[in-house]
């Protein structure tokens, strides 16, 4: 499934597997992106949603366009209601993909201000995340700055409580990363990213 910029909530056809003889769904919050029209963040980020689609998931995609009408979290003119589709999604969620680029050595303040809004879920029976497991991804430019962004969505991740997949992406990006139809052409990377889908699917609903 190739994800569009502008789908606030582009939800995949439904799939069912079975498990144990009933027909359970998974459902695999993925959120991530740039304001940039096809950038690499959201390529790479598809690219683990199609793995966990493969799988047997549901998909409900957050892209740039959608976290780029978010205001900052608490500040001024934010709302009870803004970001509240993405909030109730991600309080229904068996599992979660982040992507981001990184910025400076870090994630993009349009991503972190994102996450903020999980904090809408604190006083939740299932507070923040959870019991979850997440699938991280950081895009960069640069192997470094690559490497810190993973590991700085690895702590927010502990913080909120959920579990970051033992297998987490952290791709050198380049214009020859992918091609025209948003392909990989990086052999690595695609195992990354298809692992990181695998692994959020895989582990749904195995954490307390």
């Amino acid at each position: 499934m190739l994800l569009e910029r502008g789908d606030l909530a582009r939800t995949s056809q439904l799939t069912e597997f079975l498990i144990e003889g009933e027909h359970v769904m998974i459902s695999i919050v993925a959120l991530g992106g740039t304001p940039r029209l096809g950038s690499s963040t959201e390529k790479a980020l598809a690219l683990a949603c199609r793995a966990a689609e493969a799988a047997g998931a549901e998909i409900t995609h957050f892209d740039g366009a959608y976290m780029s009408s978010l205001p900052f979290y608490g500040g001024p003119g934010h709302k009870a209601q803004d970001g509240a589709a993405m909030v109730a999604a991600l309080r229904e969620a068996d599992g979660v993909l982040i992507a981001s680029p990184g910025y400076h050595g870090s994630i993009s303040g349009l991503v972190k201000n994102a996450l903020d809004y999980i904090e809408d879920l604190s006083t939740d029976e299932r507070p923040y995340l959870h019991g979850r497991p997440v699938g991280l991804i950081a895009t960069s430019f640069g192997h470094q700055a690559a490497m810190s962004t993973l590991l700085t969505l690895r702590s927010i991740t502990h913080a909120l409580r959920g579990w970051p997949t033992p297998v987490g992406a952290a791709i050198r990006t380049s214009p020859e990363t992918f091609d025209e139809n948003g392909a990989i052409q990086d052999v690595g990377a695609r195992i990354q990213l298809e692992l990181v889908g695998q692994q959020v699917f895989g582990a749904a609903g195995k954490f307390p």
